[in-house]
């Protein structure tokens, strides 16, 4: 551990796409952090230890495997460590797996976050910033996507849970000040990413010359957000603590903000991107093309994405903006390096 005099930060899911990358970020800046991860079965586990062993090198880095779920653990751990922050981005991922393994969720996502918010509210962290999920906007169709509209309208049980995840942090932040901010990921996408994610998907089975699944016969629209620009602004939101918002009102209740400390924000690329456009990128990326098996749109999906920033903007000056295709590019580099593919 580092003999640094700030308080550590807690990020769950340190062995996960994003989890990795934020952790690696707030190592740079001469942050403490403790790194939380069960390392589950999920997807290949050997992708997962090997960001670790990346993050393992910074002296000021600690790993802790214990399951979200494991009350007991997760009293300890809070209790013994007494974080300044915290930075949920553990859960049971994945909308079609939730159609298969419902209870998966429920453990990490529901009775896993609990155990978060009670650590927080018993040792008084000062900001728990936790990932929501562009899945939560459901139903709805009025683009783009904001927080400032109504969302009860879930198509997916991992929908659902990120939903419950945003009241249950209102409603702490509500009872015992617990300042929370939800974050709303549109997409993520780039170096070191999911296995089961689309682009990964794809460039594996391109180079291995297997068809790819297109679904919704290609008329999907998603609102691609490359990495660094999540992190940017996830870095950003944890240094801004939210406070009331004193023009609130229960007469026009506003569901991204409260009069207690908590907020939510969007963080998308703002410019949604047609699936078939994506695949093309992928194409000129890797100098081949694509077999494509086109099917219906799956249960649990929705056809199109598309992020309302401003809020994000206003509060913490920033805005994604990495093109698709530089994106793409760097994940293609990244993935030939990573696995040794000519």
């Amino acid at each position: 551990m580092t003999s640094s005099t700030k308080s550590p930060i807690l990020i769950t899911g340190a062995a996960g796409f994003i989890g990795f990358h934020l952790a690696k970020r707030l190592l740079e800046q001469g942050e403490s952090v403790t790194g939380l991860d069960n390392l589950n079965d999920y997807y290949d586990p050997a992708l997962k230890q090997a960001r670790l062993a990346r993050l393992d090198s910074h002296p000021g880095f600690r790993f802790v495997r214990i399951d979200l779920a494991d009350r007991a653990g997760m009293k300890s751990l809070f209790e013994e460590s007494r974080f300044g922050k915290v930075v949920n981005l553990a859960a049971q991922a994945g909308v079609r797996y939730s159609l298969e393994n419902p209870y998966a969720y429920i453990d990490s996502n529901v009775v896993g976050f609990l155990n978060i918010l009670e650590g927080c509210r018993h040792t008084g962290v000062g900001h728990l910033v936790f990932a929501s999920s562009s899945s939560v906007y459901g139903l709805n169709t009025k683009m783009p996507f904001s927080v400032h509209d109504n969302v009860d309208h879930p198509v997916s049980l991992y929908a659902a849970t990120k939903k419950a995840n945003e009241l249950m942090a209102h409603t702490y932040a509500h009872l015992y000040g617990v300042p929370t901010t939800g974050l709303r990921f549109f997409t993520v996408y780039g170096p070191w990413g999911r296995p089961d994610m689309a682009l990964f998907l794809f460039t594996r089975a391109i180079l291995e010359g297997k068809p790819i699944d297109v679904f919704n016969h290609g008329r999907m629209r998603r609102d691609f957000t490359y990495i660094d620009d999540i992190i940017e602004g996830v870095v950003r939101v944890l240094d801004r603590v939210p406070g009331p918002d004193p023009d609130w009102s229960g007469d026009r209740p506003d569901p991204g903000t409260s009069p207690a400390p908590y907020r939510l924000y969007n963080i998308g690329n703002n410019n949604p991107v047609e699936l078939m456009d994506f695949i093309s990128a992928i194409e000129r990326a890797l100098g081949r093309t694509a077999k494509k098996t086109m099917l219906p749109l799956q249960p649990g999906d929705v056809p199109a994405t598309y992020a309302d920033v401003e809020s994000l903007t206003e509060a913490v000056g920033f805005k994604p903006a990495t093109p698709i295709e530089e994106g793409i590019r760097r994940f293609v580099a990244w993935y030939r390096d990573y696995y040794g593919v000519a």
